[in-house]
This record gives structure tokens, C-alpha cells and sequence, in this order.
């Protein structure tokens, strides 16, 4: 519509056009009002009944809610009105007719389950605090590739169907590919390593990946978004200063330029200030088993359930990193300290509510990657296409992966990671 007016642009004076959404009728009989909505906002459209052609009431006030309708009328100041302006109409059609009922309210005067909700996305995203969840989604990624590219990183795209899982194990979703046996990937990791050995030497990738795990908690996607980096010729401390710096950043693009949906969501909002703290795994442990909130202590090499994530988070009180993992833990590719093979230079960030990165310094040399896949039972002639790149000079790497809806979940107090994506896909979800 080449001459619409959006809604928060509409000032006294004007002749306008503008269009959107019915989002509520009031009828207070010989006045009435239509509120439109659009996505800078609402305005009210005043009905003089007496004093205006029947028909244009007829169908300003017969429509029904969340109809898509056009409205051409001129400005007038109102400061009764919610924002200061209404529109008196000359002229209003209906674009698109909605149902009389719907299935959910997208007012959001009456509340919806969540099932419900994902059911009717479309609907749902209608309402304001849902838009401005996903407002705000979209001010981190911009905030987010920003700060990648003031490290000088340049944005990659890697497969999503291979021949091998990243780290093997049952996690796959298997799929036919032109009669062989291929999955979908669990992680851009061993891709991104391969590009650091190239010219581009430090990149990042924001992408979708697949794991086939069983998990029905409020936490856990099959499908998920995964905010990837990775940097020649850096250490696992380099890598986890550019953690903090892209995470930092995130909010701080959020607390810059998405003021009014974080009025919409109604939440305490706070930048993270100075550095995060950074944990040994053997400190972590400690910290847990002094909490006494576990029924049987942690010893070490145990990896970290859930209620002790939870206590540790909660003694900390902010964003942390878990450092020097014991080897045993962590993925192959994955560098021992070189004075001491027990311990790794893998790391986890964590929000106090639960994980969020996982990372760390990357094996580069090619008989110890390959000692690694076999130490932890995997075919290395299986991944050749990765393990023969090592042998042309590899540089020293360390990167992570960031969790997309993870970081959208603490950073918005949501109780509920598919409240941060569109459409999830869990076991029991592969519609819308």
C-alpha cells in the first residue's frame, strides 16, 4: 500500500491511510470506537454515529476482531485517546474478515496454555508481549553479528546434512539422502574448524542445529539455534574474552533500542556489569558440595546435573565461566593443557539459570585429534574429510557455541525456551 500511514506516524492535521488490525471495538452508543493495530502500534478510530454516512458505521463497528481492515480519515488531536491522536473516518474497508471466535485472545486480556498458543503461533504473535519477545530476538542477532564482525570475524554457512555426526553417539535425526543413510547436523564444530585453517582464519555462524535427544523439559529443543565462533591462533582464555563480549553486547543492543518492548514484557532488565567470574571445574564442585544442596556430593570427573548448576548459579549470582573440565568429559577435539593431560581447555558460560556456551581451545595437531577419536570410540577414517585437513597445517584455534534461544530464555526471565522460538520442534512437535 503505497500511501499507508503507520499508526505511530499519524499526526493531527493529517489525511491519512492506515492499516492493521482490529484490536478491540468499544460502542458506547451514540459514540463509538475501533482500535487498529499495527506493528509501530495503536490508534483510535472515532465514530460519530449521528453525524456520519450509516454505512461507513455499519462497517467500522460490524467487523469483527483481529479483521484486517484499511482506514482513510484525517488526524485530530484527542488527548483522551491512548496515544494522543484519533482518526476520524472518511472512508473503511475490510480487507481480510476474521472468525467471530478465536482460538486464543490475542488482547491478551484472556490467558492461553502454552500448547494452545504454539498451536495458533501466527495468533499469538499478535499479542504485544509475544511481538516484543521476538523484537528483542531480532535486536541480538543484529547486536550480535555486529560485535562478531568488530572482532574482525567474517559470517560463514556450513552444512546441515552430513555423512557423520559432529560427536557420533545416538543424537542423530537420520534422513535418506539419494539412497544412502545422512543426518542432520548436530553442529557447525568440525566445519568451522576446517575454515580457520583457511584464509578467513576467525568466523562465526548463526544457524540451525538438530539433535535427537528425549528430552521433555522446559529447556530443550530437537531444533535449536546455535550462535557459532571460532578464531585462529587463539587460546580458550582469548576465546571466552570474546564470549563475554558478544554476550555483553546482546543486552546492551537491547537495553539501547528495545526500550519499549521490554515496557511491554514488564520486566526487571539489567546489563551485565564487569567481568564474569571464571571457576575451575574443581572450584565448581567445591562451591556445589558447600551449598549441601545435592543429595550425594560431587567427586571428581561427574559432570554437572541440573540441581547443582542450579545451587551453583545461585551462589554466584551472575553470568560465570566453568573452566579446566577434566579431559575425560569433554569432546575430542577439544585441547589438554599441555603441563597437564587430566585437565582440558574446555569451558562452559553459564547464566545462573543453566548453560548456555560450551567451548574451548581446539586439538590442531593430527595425531593427537586422532588419538581423540580413538580414545573415545570413533572411526577417525569416518571423518577423513576433517582429520586429512590437519595434516596441511592447521593453526592453533579456540572457539564456542552459543545457544540462541538459551540466551533469549535467561535474558528475558522466560519460563519456557519455546517461548523464544516461533515454531519449536520438540518430540511432540512438528506442526505449525
Amino acid at each position: 500500500m503505497q500511501n499507508r500511514t503507520y499508526t505511530a506516524d499519524a499526526e493531527p492535521g493529517e489525511t491519512v491511510t492506515v492499516a492493521g488490525w482490529v484490536h478491540e471495538i468499544r460502542d458506547l452508543g451514540g459514540i463509538a470506537f475501533l482500535i487498529v493495530r499495527d506493528t509501530t502500534g495503536k490508534i483510535q478510530v472515532k465514530f460519530e454515529k449521528d453525524d456520519m454516512d450509516e454505512e461507513l458505521v455499519e462497517t467500522g463497528l460490524g467487523v469483527n476482531r483481529e479483521s484486517v481492515v484499511e482506514i482513510t480519515g484525517d488526524v485530530k488531536e484527542e488527548p483522551r485517546a491512548p496515544t494522543d491522536v484519533e482518526i476520524v473516518p472518511t472512508d473503511v474497508a475490510v480487507i481480510a474478515e476474521a472468525e467471530p471466535e478465536l482460538p486464543l485472545d490475542p488482547s491478551g486480556k484472556v490467558d492461553a496454555d502454552l500448547s494452545t498458543r504454539l498451536d495458533n503461533r501466527t495468533l499469538d504473535a499478535r499479542k504485544e508481549d509475544v511481538e516484543a519477545v521476538f523484537k528483542i530476538r531480532g535486536e541480538v542477532l543484529r547486536a550480535v553479528r555486529e560485535t562478531f564482525r568488530d572482532l574482525g570475524c567474517s559470517e560463514i554457512n556450513t552444512p546441515k546434512i552430513v555423512a557423520t555426526g559432529t560427536e557420533g553417539g545416538t543424537e542423530l535425526f537420520p534422513i535418506t539422502y539419494f539412497g544412502e543413510e545422512a543426518f542432520m547436523n548436530q553442529s557447525p564444530q568440525l566445519f568451522k574448524q576446517l575454515m580457520v585453517g583457511s584464509g578467513l582464519e576467525r568466523v562465526f555462524e548463526i544457524g540451525p542445529i538438530f539433535r535427537a535427544e528425549e528430552h521433555n523439559t522446559p529447556r530443550h529443543l530437537n531444533e535449536a539455534t546455535s550462535i557459532d565462533f571460532e578464531s585462529a591462533f587463539y587460546d580458550h582464555n582469548e576465546a571466552m574474552d570474546a564470549c563475554e563480549a558478544v554476550v555483553k553486547a546482546a543486552y546492551e543492543g537491547v537495553a539501547e533500542n528495545c526500550q519499549d518492548e521490554l515496557d511491554a514484557l514488564d520486566i526487571d532488565f539489567e546489563v551485565p556489569e564487569g567481568d564474569f567470574p571464571r571457576l575451575t571445574y574443581e572450584e565448581a564442585i567445591e562451591r556445589i558440595n558447600a551449598t549441601g544442596e545435592l543429595d550425594e556430593m560431587l567427586v571428581w570427573g561427574d559432570d554437572l546435573p541440573t540441581e547443582g548448576e542450579k545451587a551453583l548459579g545461585e551462589d554466584v549470582g551472575t553470568h560465570y565461566f566453568i573452566t579446566d573440565w577434566p579431559s575425560e568429559i569433554k569432546p575430542f577435539y577439544i585441547k589438554d593443557h599441555d603441563d597437564d593431560e587430566e585437565l582440558s581447555t574446555g569451558f562452559d558460560m553459564m547464566h545462573p539459570r543453566m548453560e548456555l556456551v560450551s567451548g574451548g581451545q581446539r586439538e590442531h595437531r593430527y595425531d593427537r585429534l586422532v588419538e581423540g577419536f580413538e580414545q573415545q570410540g570413533l572411526d577417525p577414517e569416518a571423518f577423513d574429510y576433517y582429520t586429512k585437513m590437519f595434516k596441511y597445517g592447521m593453526p592453533p584455534h579456540a572457539g564456542w557455541g552459543l545457544g540462541g534461544e538459551r540466551l533469549i530464555m535467561t535474558m528475558l526471565g522466560l519460563d519456557n525456551i519455546r517461548e523464544a522460538v516461533l515454531f519449536p520442534r520438540d518430540r511432540q512437535r512438528l506442526s505449525p
